[in-house]
């Protein structure tokens, strides 16, 4: 089973954009599912991806858990 840490997150009940990281040496990243007609062409998405929109300022947290 894939174990996961919350890193960060944009509200404090998990229910928000949010990154976490896994025990496989990953991220998992919850966020606003982009539909295809948003982005018209500009991705080519396989079955079983998704695209998700998330804030900046997790990418930092994210940034900040790697130096450590």
């Amino acid at each position: 089973m894939l174990r996961l840490k919350r890193i960060d997150g944009t509200c404090r009940n998990g229910t928000c954009p949010t990154i976490y990281a896994t025990d496989r040496g990953t991220y998992v990243v919850q966020g606003y599912v982009v539909r295809q007609g948003e982005v018209s062409g500009q991705l080519n998405l396989p079955e079983g991806e998704a695209a998700v929109e998330i804030p900046g300022e997790l990418f930092r947290k994210v940034a900040d858990d790697i130096r450590n």
